[in-house]
């Protein structure tokens, strides 16, 4: 079987991007016959269809979003190369995931040193918990991803980020929490199952052989430090998204032992792989951690 070209890739991606034959081809100044033409030429050789054609409108099947993944990859690698042949520096797209709470309290400061550093290099940033950032940096959706503690990934590679110590928080007027007995009858706002900072409560808790009461699940820090001050349950979080999301005066901060409040975030990436814009980064991060 002959190999894909980029040149096919390129016309793949416009037809998603575009939303159809007719905007790609006027994108890449094509006509529209040569479009289609290309297009099942591709299906032909990977003996897939790409799309499902309904009503005129053009909808991705399952191998087409497989093959989205690997042409993002490509043409990414390909603009780096380019790049990075002609000018000796990092540029081009460099795709990054992220916890909620490394966005919010760690991230404004290194991106912005990055970005004066490298101004040719555009970064995207992805948020969501550990567990979906590992998958997401496995399936190529990004070419890095900043994880915390706990997380087992035998098969990335990780240098150490950002130092964190984890809090639980209350509600003002509650009295002391800090014995993991006292929470039975609380109930926990945390994120969904996935996050690091909600494993390590609930290993505190597991520990002392205690159950909260209920598990309530939202998807922002400001929604969980919002309902913890109105009085619904305790949290988790890092002191310095605390401090990030002007909470501090909200909630009670309580002090966790050792053993569960200091915990490290890691920058995660695909074993072996390796890119100017990624290796740019992980210097910044040195950098930091010198300072």
């Amino acid at each position: 079987m002959r190999n894909i070209d980029l040149d096919s890739l390129e016309i793949f991606k416009a037809v998603v991007d575009c939303g159809g034959i007719t905007r790609a081809a006027a994108r890449l100044n094509r006509v529209q016959s040569n479009v289609t033409t290309r297009v099942k030429n591709l299906e032909e050789r990977l003996q897939v269809p790409l799309f499902h054609r309904e009503s005129g409108k053009l909808v991705l099947t399952a191998e087409g979003q497989k093959l989205l993944t690997y042409a993002e990859r490509l043409l990414r690698l390909s603009a780096e190369a380019e790049a990075a042949l002609m000018s000796g520096l990092p540029s081009g797209i460099l795709r990054i995931g992220t916890l909620e709470s490394t966005a919010a309290a760690r991230l404004p400061p290194l991106l912005s040193s990055y970005h004066e550093r490298y101004p040719e290099v555009r970064i995207e940033l992805v948020s969501g918990d550990t567990t979906s950032m590992i998958e997401r940096v496995r399936n190529f959706d990004v070419q890095a991803a900043f994880v915390s503690e706990p997380f087992q990934a035998e098969d990335l590679e990780a240098c150490p980020a950002f130092s964190e110590e984890l809090a639980l928080i209350a509600p003002k007027n509650a009295v002391s929490i800090t014995e993991a007995r006292k929470l039975a009858q609380r109930t926990v706002i945390a994120f969904a199952t996935g996050c690091s900072y909600r494993r390590v409560l609930e290993n505190w808790l597991s520990a002392s052989r205690i159950m909260p009461d209920r598990v309530l699940e939202l998807a922002s820090y400001h929604a969980i430090t919002a309902c913890v001050a109105a009085g619904s349950g305790i949290g988790i979080m890092p002191r310095s998204v605390l401090k990030a999301v002007n909470a501090e005066g909200q909630v009670q901060a309580l002090s966790l032992s050792s053993e569960f409040s200091r915990t490290r975030t890691h920058l995660v990436w695909r074993a072996g792989y390796s890119s100017l814009a990624l290796e740019a980064l992980q210097a910044e991060l040195r950098r930091f951690d010198s300072d």
